[in-house]
């Protein structure tokens, strides 16, 4: 792999540990500002929700300038978003410092994971991703719990700091050590917009708001569940969410060779096996000793979910890569979105504990949708009247007739 693509990675790793490294120490912001935990969720949700509602524009906006300098304005831009989290005076100031760097979130996931996939083989693609996507592993593994740690071992202030620390060096190593990467065929933003007649893209990209959504409803308050649940205290906590990242590495990886073989069967048997690990949490969550093992395996499975959906999505679309990679983002994030919503109101309603049975739900939901597939199919005509612009139509088919993804 080239050295761009793991500096790209060390920008996902900042990135992340801003975004979710929120989940570690939301309990203690709700505190400080007196607020419910649901309330502090929108901390997350409310940051997911700008990236799902602007994504796309943002990327067909900048579309036409330079990807290394987009991706560096981008980290810059969550430099400046944690110091003000850090200084924030009341709650609504903290949201919106928190909101200000999701416009720009999309434009590097997206330029990121499309030029990490054009630098090898298209064979080698979903590795490629998958090594800019391992940022988000090692920020579950290093960042959150790091946040997590300082936030306890100081106060929710200096979390923010260390994350601003993180997303500055970052920044600083792109600007330094990534060519310059230039525009050299620029697109014209209604060339791009052709792949949103693709139905199949929309039920890959429906299926992976669900599944997002299913993946965060319940670990999104995963520090709150801990805590009450399991009846860990901050310092275990910490370690849980170290855990959890840990593996989350070895599954990206494994997950990424996994795609390159079988899109379909690896999103299947991601699917299921984190129905199993939701029930196991459910069963075993009040146990110390079985709940640390059920979260190692909890984090290999849960970070493959972000490289199904990159993958799923951008394989609809080569026209226009990065514009199919922002809508899985958006999709994403506003799976985050949903999920951090349904999972407060069931935290509300009914408890932590039983917020484990709408994450399975979801879940449920995206298996069956990968069972939905739509197909092209060209309208039949005759020789002399076929042209460029024959109509073309889309059925939903079964999957027996399917022979991609």
């Amino acid at each position: 792999m080239k050295k761009s693509i793991y500096i790209m990675a060390l920008g996902a790793f900042g990135i992340i540990t801003t975004e979710f490294g929120i989940i570690g120490i939301m309990p203690a912001i709700a505190k400080h500002f007196n607020v419910s935990i649901d309330t502090a969720g929108w901390l997350l949700s409310g940051f997911a929700l700008t990236i799902a509602l602007t994504g796309p524009f943002g990327v067909l906006l900048t579309s036409r300038f330079n990807r290394k300098w987009m991706m560096s304005l981008v980290l810059f831009t969550f430099v400046l978003s944690n110091i003000l989290s850090a200084v924030a005076p009341n709650f609504t100031v903290l949201m919106i410092a928190r909101i200000l760097p999701a416009f720009l979130h999309p434009v590097f996931w997206a330029v990121a994971t499309v030029a990490a996939s054009k630098q090898v083989e298209p064979k080698d693609a979903p590795k490629a991703v998958s090594v800019v996507l391992a940022g988000l592993s090692i920020a579950t593994v290093l960042g959150v719990p790091l946040t997590t740690y300082v936030a306890e071992l100081i106060n929710w202030q200096a979390a923010f700091i260390v994350s601003g620390v993180i997303n500055l060096i970052a920044f600083a190593a792109l600007a330094a050590f990534v060519p310059s990467m230039p525009v050299t065929e620029k697109q014209s933003i209604k060339s791009q917009l052709v792949i949103l007649r693709k139905g199949q893209m929309w039920v890959n990209l429906v299926a992976t708001m669900i599944m997002i959504a299913g993946i965060f409803a319940t670990y999104s308050y995963l520090a709150e569940y801990l805590g009450k649940i399991s009846r860990m205290n901050g310092t275990q906590i910490s370690i849980m969410l170290l855990l959890f990242g840990a593996t989350g590495i070895a599954g990206n990886w494994v997950t990424g060779l996994a795609l390159s073989k079988n899109v379909l069967l690896t999103t299947r048997f991601f699917l299921l096996s984190l129905i199993g690990v939701h029930i196991l949490a459910y069963v075993f969550g009040g146990l110390f000793i079985p709940m640390t093992a059920i979260v190692g395996i909890w984090g290999f499975i849960h970070t493959g979910g972000f490289l199904i959906g990159q993958t799923r999505s951008t394989s609809e679309a080569p026209e226009a890569p990065e514009l199919a990679a922002s809508l899985m983002v958006s999709f994403g994030n506003a799976g985050v979105t949903l999920g951090t919503f349904l999972g407060g109101i069931v935290i509300t309603q009914f408890g932590i504990h039983q917020v484990i049975w709408i994450s399975i739900l979801l879940l449920l939901v995206a298996l069956a949708l990968t069972y939905v597939f739509v197909k092209k199919r060209e309208q039949v005509s005759e020789p002399a009247t076929a042209s460029a612009n024959d109509i073309v139509e889309e059925d939903v088919i079964p999957e027996e007739s399917f022979l991609g993804v």
